[in-house]
């Protein structure tokens, strides 16, 4: 159980790596509460790399002050069966949230990812970005929910999901959701799922670039948007080169 409470106007990072022994069969259960008091500000980075056998549950909670701060990324690498339940509540006027996230798969790995995202009060703003790449027989399932209640006017608020899958056996399953019950509000969702494009890997391979070399330049290109937009610099700089140790492992 993971609890942090953010005082006032204060600043923290915070990155969490989830790992085990490669040859480990375990289920890894965890919450985590966050209070983020206001005007503070948290930037947080989660890693999960669990070995090939591992069930991983991951249930967040947060709860943003006045003119306060929340911003998360999350980076999905490893574990057989996965499930990240995060939610947080924009608790007074001027509070602000993102969640972002990328997926890597392969083999059979299964992700599930849910995410709540409570507009309570007016002029705040979330913002949510998760990608997914899949080969082999991979699945994810994306369920996002922004609920914007009646006295949260001025609401600003987007989510969107992109997934692209590498195989013919890969499944995505994406439910962007919005419910609305104030009329003054900038509110958009979408989802994408699709694979490479053809015309791009052409213009690769013309130029002398093998298929493989060809294939992770474009699915680097397409995965790199999510740790870009991390304002806090270390915390980017983590969750690149854990993207890059993923890339260079082959």
């Amino acid at each position: 159980r993971l609890l942090i409470h953010a005082g006032a106007q204060s600043r923290s990072a915070l990155a969490l790596t989830w790992t085990g022994d490669a040859e480990a069969a375990f289920l890894s259960n965890a919450v985590g509460e966050i209070h983020v008091e206001d005007g503070a500000r948290i930037d947080a980075l989660e890693i999960q790399r669990q070995p090939a056998a591992v069930h991983h549950v991951w249930n967040l909670g947060v709860r943003v002050g006045r003119d306060a701060t929340f911003s998360s990324c999350c980076v999905q690498l490893g574990a057989k069966l996965a499930r990240n339940d995060m939610g947080v509540r924009l608790d007074a006027e001027g509070a602000a949230c993102r969640f972002d996230g990328v997926t890597f798969l392969g083999r059979r790995q299964h992700v599930d990812i849910q995410t709540n995202v409570d507009h309570a009060l007016p002029h705040c703003e979330s913002h949510q970005l998760f990608k997914s790449v899949l080969e082999d027989h991979a699945q994810v399932a994306f369920a996002g929910k922004v609920l914007v209640r009646p006295d949260a006017q001025k609401t600003n608020a987007t989510q969107a999901n992109h997934n692209l899958l590498l195989s013919p056996d890969a499944v995505c399953d994406s439910v962007p959701m919005l419910e609305i019950f104030a009329d003054d509000v900038k509110c958009a969702h979408g989802a994408t799922v699709g694979q490479l494009d053809p015309e791009a890997l052409f213009y690769l391979r013309a130029r002398g670039i093998g298929l493989a070399d060809a294939t992770q330049i474009l699915v680097r290109a397409f995965a790199d948007e999510v740790p870009e937009r991390i304002d806090h610099e270390a915390l980017a700089a983590h969750a690149k080169a854990a993207l890059a140790s993923y890339f260079d492992r082959s």
